[in-house]
């Protein structure tokens, strides 16, 4: 396997791990960028973008990321909150007052971010044309009723997340939140990350292919699938059915709660550019807002009686048995094809490992490379 890209001495073992998984999964093309004090000290990439054409996978390729758009929508929150143009902890319907209806008053930013709101799937079935039009998903979530008393039970809100904080920053700024992050973040930081890609980008993206043998989904009435899916909306993953994830009408909308396109130094550029800041920036969030979004809202068993052994902050992933971090100031996202993303402030670090592979929620690909990032910082 041809590996492009370099490593810092120090982070030798990340591209030994990265090397190694060519061989231990069922890999096809991958990239894994960490920076440290904001500054690139790994980019690595290797693997085929396309397995149709054979196009190599290069430092640029960027791929579907699924809920590492979380990241993007929690960063854009979290710094809004920062500014002063939010508060989290205030009713959602201060900024958006037909949110209140059927019994949401109290729901607020931050139960949306902890997965606490009560409303992790919409009632009604809503088109693939209707989802990607944005203020049909509004409505409904207004006309939806919490499943669970806002606050008082956890269970992961999927692509609600992502339309309901979404909703927020666009009454906010007046853009949407794909728009506003590149207005407000990536463009001046040069990240090659989207929700919503451009067209002119879609003949270079990597293609998304499933391993063999992955285990089968359950079936399209499980509130995971309804999840997932939107009630039928989307296609999961159905990569090459229209309305499946390497579908350019479902990439080039803005799909907030997993819609993201990222390449690996993209999403590893912004958790830096979050803690540390790069290059010689400033940093987008402060340590007193890393304080607060990693304080635990969520963990254990869910409300629907499940328990991957996950925590949950303020919009990010923390530290836990399942996905073990480098410390207590670390948090991130993973996407369902096996991605992951963290920064964390203490150790000065911003990672991503992204793949176009499917190999199976959970696999051991990413855990192993921030293995090897976590025995390089000591």
């Amino acid at each position: 396997m041809d590996i492009s890209g370099e490593a810092d001495e120090r982070f030798g073992a990340v591209a030994d791990v990265f090397t190694r998984n060519f061989g231990d999964f069922p890999e096809l093309g991958a990239a894994v960028t960490v920076y440290a004090g904001g500054r690139k000290v790994v980019e690595l990439c290797g693997g085929v973008a396309d397995e149709r054409t054979g196009r190599a996978w290069t430092v640029d390729t960027a791929v579907p990321v699924f809920s590492c758009a979380k990241a993007v929508v929690s960063v854009c929150t979290h710094l809004l909150a920062q500014r002063g143009e939010l508060d989290l902890d205030a009713p959602v319907s201060r900024y958006w007052p037909e949110f209140a209806a059927h019994g949401k008053e109290g729901i607020t930013p931050r139960m949306v971010l902890g997965h606490r709101a009560g409303l992790p799937v919409l009632d009604r079935s809503l088109s693939f044309e209707e989802v990607t039009a944005w203020t049909p998903v509004v409505r409904a979530i207004e006309e939806q009723a919490p499943l669970w008393e806002p606050g008082t039970a956890y269970e992961y809100h999927g692509h609600v997340f992502g339309f309901l904080l979404g909703e927020l920053i666009r009454r906010i700024t007046g853009l949407g939140p794909g728009a506003w992050f590149r207005a407000a973040i990536a463009d001046r930081l040069g990240l090659r990350t989207w929700i919503g890609v451009p067209r002119e980008e879609l003949g270079g993206l990597a293609r998304l292919t499933e391993a063999p043998g992955r285990p089968p989904l359950p079936g399209p009435e499980t509130l995971i699938m309804r999840m997932v899916t939107m009630n039928g909306a989307f296609v999961f993953p159905g990569l090459d059915q229209p309305r499946g994830w390497n579908d350019p009408e479902l990439l080039t909308a803005e799909i907030p709660g997993a819609g993201a396109v990222s390449s690996a130094s993209g999403l590893a550029g912004l958790f830096a550019a979050a803690v540390t800041g790069v290059d010689g920036t400033e940093r987008l969030l402060s340590a007193h807002t890393v304080t607060d979004l990693v304080r635990a809202q969520s963990a254990g068993a869910s409300w629907s009686g499940m328990d991957a052994g996950q925590r949950w902050g303020s919009g990010f992933l923390l530290d836990s048995a399942f996905r073990p971090l480098p410390g207590a100031r670390s948090f991130g996202n993973d996407g369902a094809g096996g991605q992951f993303a963290f920064g964390d402030d203490e150790y000065g670090v911003g990672f991503a490992y992204v793949a176009n592979r499917m190999v199976g929620y959970g696999d051991a690909r990413a855990t192993r490379l921030i293995a090897a990032v976590r025995d390089a910082l000591g």
